[in-house]
């Protein structure tokens, strides 16, 4: 085990739909900015940057962060789909556990376009063939947007093997919101009624439209330091990484599940190793960030990071256990699904939240007593980054 690495600042933007934001450079800028003021420090204290973000031509990182300052210090561009965010979370926190560095910025930025994703290269071939072959060969494709088709096609299978209502699925969707509607940085504040999402276009059975996350522009921002660095500087009490850990597919990933494919086996080794780092189980969590691209999601995660067992999901919805009041308050931010998906800001959004969350100052989202946080952070293609909280 290396060193103890500190969460000593964080920030962000208020999320936006595309065409609506500012650019991608003044809002890295100013999450990031916003990051080194809640850590006290000065950015001529950073060593190494750390900049995540999909879409954007090569060294937007560069760009982003020259907005703070020229001080010549290595930035590292980090592109790793929807997982991107934490994926440069884990590199800061690897430079600093490893004694490489003794504080760094990691910033995670999105400038989207309207409309569902889709490939930008045409000529090559896909980094999601080995997953489309899987959607191919179990269930077919169609016009719906790919993602929505992979992830519906989840929620399809695991309503088949479980017996699980579509309801359950929209009863997520509704958390999400009302969760949402006391985040000011979220894209969406609307309260919304299980009736309106269900009531919502269908995109792909068991999806509606309302079950799906929403292209989204906006930039969050982490300051990590070492002991020694937060001791000279005075800082203590830190929020601080009690484990962390990524994993990427497994064969089973590839087989005839389209849950698997999706990221579950991901998400399960992940958590475990996380488990075991830290010495802390899902019984010691109170608050999950967990990406919630599509309900559906959501749904097969509960399992996944072992919130519930496999097969209860319904029953962890239907009992109240994923929100205030339950055993658990999963995305008290509103999720991808409200808060919004800037895919390279999504991982440190989940940190900020999460951070606040520990500190106490989550105002009208807090969840009482938390002392213990779990993030999961999903990329397909694919990455799973899973990330352990904690406040002594």
């Amino acid at each position: 085990m290396g060193r103890r690495v500190n969460v000593i600042g964080v920030g962000m933007v208020k999320f936006q739909k595309p065409g609506a934001s500012e650019e991608y450079n003044v809002m890295a800028a100013k999450a990031a900015r916003t990051a080194l003021a809640d850590a006290g420090v000065d950015y001529k204290d950073v060593e190494q940057a750390y900049a995540g973000y999909v879409f954007g031509d090569s060294t937007c990182g560069q760009r982003a962060v020259y907005e703070v300052g020229l001080t010549g210090i290595p930035v590292i561009n980090v592109n790793n789909n929807c997982s991107t965010g934490s994926t440069a979370l884990y590199l800061g926190r690897q430079a600093i556990e490893g004694g490489l560095a003794e504080c760094v910025l990691v910033v995670g930025f999105e400038q989207m376009e309207k409309g569902a994703l889709g490939s930008k290269w045409g000529d090559r071939t896909s980094p999601m063939d080995k997953h489309a072959d899987v959607m191919n060969r179990v269930q077919g494709f169609n016009q719906s947007p790919p993602t929505a088709q992979m992830f519906g096609g989840a929620g399809r299978e695991y309503r088949w093997k479980y017996g699980a209502k579509r309801e359950t699925f929209g009863k997520v969707a509704e958390k999400a919101r009302k969760h949402a509607s006391k985040n000011p940085f979220a894209l969406f504040n609307e309260v919304l009624s299980l009736e309106q999402i269900m009531a919502s276009p269908e995109v792909f059975d068991p999806l509606t439209r309302f079950q799906c996350c929403p292209p989204t522009c906006g930039a969050a921002a982490a300051i990590l330091c070492s002991e020694d660095f937060a001791r000279k500087k005075g800082i203590s009490g830190s929020i601080y990484i009690a484990a962390q850990s990524m994993t990427t597919d497994y064969a089973s990933s590839f087989g005839d599940s389209m849950i698997k494919m999706i990221g579950y086996d991901m998400a399960k080794a992940a958590a475990d190793q996380v488990y075991a780092k830290s010495g802390l189980g899902p019984e010691d969590v109170q608050v999950v960030e967990l990406h919630d691209c599509f309900t559906a999601n959501e749904v097969v995660t509960y399992e996944a990071l072992g919130l519930c067992k496999e097969g209860e999901a319904e029953k962890f919805i239907e009992e109240g256990n994923n929100t205030y009041g339950g055993k658990y308050v999963t995305n008290p931010s509103g999720g991808l699904l409200s808060k919004g998906h800037p895919l390279g800001a999504t991982g440190l959004a989940q940190c900020t939240e999460l951070v606040w969350q520990l500190r106490g100052t989550a105002e009208a989202r807090q969840v009482e007593g938390a002392k213990v946080a779990l993030q999961h952070n999903l990329g397909l293609g694919g990455a799973c980054v899973v990330t352990m909280y904690r406040k002594d």
